[in-house]
């Protein structure tokens, strides 16, 4: 049953309150300990099961053999036992039988290998055999459980990604080239193939670039950039494609359940802004390495809202006490779990699921996290502590879905500028465009601003900050939108190394920042880039920043100097500078600064629209704020610290974890990785 909220820009599953639990395998367990596990998911507060996601070989025995024995008594077991089921198609792991049949399923790697069947995210996404019996079994299981009671959302393959170069992809992606291009010549200009004698006469010339191709010294270095930036574009598609393709065999049977896949934020191989118009909604897996910033999964919860407009998603998988992928796999300390959940919530999830419910006895997640252990314990801290947030989450019923967040600044996220900078020969491959982008969501975050993370086709009207760090590729109308956004008295904030190429990752043939520089009021004639060591003070009024990596060489043209280098042959030229454009201003980065200097940036920019938060002196409280639907806001104030928070209410409200009211300019502590849930009056 489904029934789209007022005003989202996607089909949430309709839920009474925040759906609890995760991924469950109970195909791998006897049904003694099936029976065992719903009672301990009652005494744990689960509600929500996500089945399937890895049962292709036991649903599907052979090319016309299909079983649904299995599920069948996993979907009737959680309808009697009240509980809903995200069913899976279980198409990300090939079973045996189909690759011995059908070898072409198997992938070809990046150096030319073809693969023998193994692991799981094996298949090729061209492959039509693959295409023809993935999209089978989602219909037959669509035609079967349609009409379950259990039944509340799809959950299509999963965290699809990887890449193929065999021949049937060779061959679909000149087929996608002819689409995009048109012409040779288009395409050929496109690419600048006069480079190097590479300009191509017959589509059946082009190769797909890899390590046989274009490639030397792996997948970042490439004689072309555009056609490894055109392959990158083409492989998301590709494996779109098998995502809409099981889509459709579901709908076939099923209008009205809500279909998803489950994404992994910041990933770079997929550009998830091409998948969002075809996920009913949003949902990923937050895995970040557990002693990074805070803002780091804040920065993912932000990316993967902004998918839908701003929808809330739901959180698919986190682990509730320790991951198993990593050389080194910490675990979450005390309270950190129930943190972490809250936080999700404050960005937007309607959903706090796990992976996984039950740890499998062997294979590779066997020391991967788990609501119930090996010994299938209801009193270890973690059970503990998932049975507690599980209570939080029921008592607090459905006060916060479909709460959306009304944030006035918004920071600029490009695959495209993405690849593109870091598939560059030059000027710097230590420039990572994630780090560069967190760098300046941090200083927005910590500053008490709510941040949205959107596509650069996003709508910019209802924002005073626009935030554009390296967006290394600028095409069509973004120069003249931002413009806007200066134009009306809103502020834009730029950095290096952005406005340097176009759509193609062709230079612009004018001054840098290209189409920008208008708006900026800059030029860029040089750039300087150092090893990683090596720094250049950036002089502000009253503080110093550290700049490292890059340095551009800047000339005013209009625009006046905030900060300027005070060292080499470039010592006192702009290093931050500012322009005033209509009513509002244009700021411009030209090297890497420290986080202080970073900081010190975002903040000058945020204060002039009044968007510093009354918590932003305490570094370690993160806050956000969402609205209801009927209205309300609720504001989040999450202690990331290992000390308690003394703050002072800045407004009257409830909190709806404890029912305690705050009256305005009443103190308010939080304990260490406390968290509390203001309805403001």
């Amino acid at each position: 049953m489904t029934a789209p909220r007022a005003g989202d820009d996607g089909r949430l599953p309709y839920t009474v309150r925040i759906p609890y639990g995760g991924d469950y395998n109970p195909e791998q367990w006897p049904q003694e300990i099936q029976v065992e596990d719903h009672r301990l998911f009652t005494l744990a507060g689960i509600d929500t099961l996500t089945v399937g996601v890895f049962s292709w070989s036991l649903t599907q025995t052979a090319e016309s053999d299909y079983d649904f024995t299995i599920l069948d008594r996993v979907l009737d077991r959680a309808a009697a036992e009240g509980r809903q089921v995200c069913l899976g198609t279980g198409t990300a792991a090939l079973p045996p039988w189909l690759a011995k049949k059908y070898p072409e399923v198997n992938r070809t790697d990046f150096e030319g290998r073809r693969h023998r069947y193994g692991q799981r995210h094996n298949f090729c996404p061209s492959s039509t055999a693959y295409r023809r019996l993935s999209t089978a079994l989602a219909g037959r299981l669509a035609e079967r459980y349609a009409a379950h009671p259990a039944l509340l959302a799809w959950h299509i393959n999963n965290e699809y990604g990887g890449a193929c170069y065999c021949e049937r992809c060779a061959d679909a992606f000149r087929d996608w080239l002819r689409a995009r291009h048109g012409t040779l010549d288009a395409l050929n200009d496109a690419w600048w193939t006069a480079f190097w004698s590479h300009r191509f006469t017959d589509w059946d010339e082009i190769e797909p670039p890899s390590a046989l191709t274009e490639h030397w010294r792996g997948s970042d270095h490439t004689a072309f950039q555009g056609i490894t930036l055109d392959y990158m574009r083409f492989m998301t598609d590709a494996l779109l494609g098998c995502f809409t393709a099981e889509k459709e065999a579901i709908r076939a049977h099923d209008p009205d359940t809500p279909v998803t896949t489950n994404l992994m934020g910041a990933y770079r191989p997929l550009d998830y802004h091409r998948w969002a118009p075809h996920l009913d909604f949003a949902s990923w897996d937050n895995y970040p390495p557990l002693d990074a910033p805070p803002t780091r999964p804040a920065l993912g919860h932000d990316l993967m809202r902004g998918l839908k407009g701003g929808a809330p998603f739901w959180l698919m998988e986190q682990t509730p006490s320790t991951t198993a992928c990593r050389d080194v796999n910490p675990l979450r300390r005390p309270g950190e779990l129930r943190l972490a959940t809250w936080q999700a919530i404050a960005h937007g999830a309607d959903a706090a699921l796990y992976f996984q419910m039950r740890a499998a006895r062997g294979a590779s997640e066997k020391y991967h996290g788990a609501v119930i252990g090996h010994a299938g314990r209801d009193d270890t801290r973690v059970f503990r502590e998932v049975a507690a947030l599980g209570e939080e989450l029921r008592a607090l019923g459905p006060r916060t879905l479909g709460a959306r967040t009304h944030a006035r600044t918004a920071l600029l996220f490009d695959w495209d500028s993405w690849w593109a900078l870091e598939i560059s020969d030059g000027p710097s491959r230590l420039v990572r465009y994630t780090d560069v982008v967190h760098a300046y969501y941090q200083a927005a975050r910590e500053a008490g601003a709510d941040v949205d993370v959107v596509p650069v086709t996003a709508d910019l009207a209802r924002y005073d900050v626009v935030i554009a760090p390296v967006l290394h590729l600028v095409g069509a109308d973004l120069a003249a939108r931002l413009e806007e956004v200066a134009g009306r008295g809103g502020t834009v904030l730029a950095t290096f190394l952005t406005a340097r190429s176009d759509v193609h990752d062709r230079a612009f043939l004018t001054d840098v920042p290209g189409p920008l520089a208008p708006l900026l009021g800059i030029r860029v004639d040089e750039w300087d880039a150092r090893p990683e060591n090596a720094e250049n003070p950036v002089r502000f009024t009253a503080v110093t920043a550290r700049a490292r990596l890059v340095f551009e060489i800047v000339r005013l043209c209009g625009a006046e100097a905030v900060a300027r280098y005070e060292t080499d042959f470039y010592a006192g030229t702009p290093a931050v500078t500012r322009n005033r454009h209509g009513a509002g201003q244009a700021w411009y980065v030209a090297t890497a600064l420290d986080q202080p200097g970073v900081d010190h940036v975002v903040r000058s920019v945020l204060a002039r629209h009044d968007l510093i938060g009354p918590h932003a002196g305490h570094r370690s409280v993160e806050t956000a704020t969402r609205v209801t639907p009927d209205g309300a806001r609720l504001l989040f104030l999450l202690n990331h610290g290992a000390q308690p928070a003394r703050l002072t209410a800045h407004a009257a409200g409830t909190d709806l974890l404890t029912g305690e009211r705050h009256d305005q300019g009443a103190a308010l502590v939080l304990d260490p990785r406390g968290v509390a849930v203001l309805r403001l009056q």
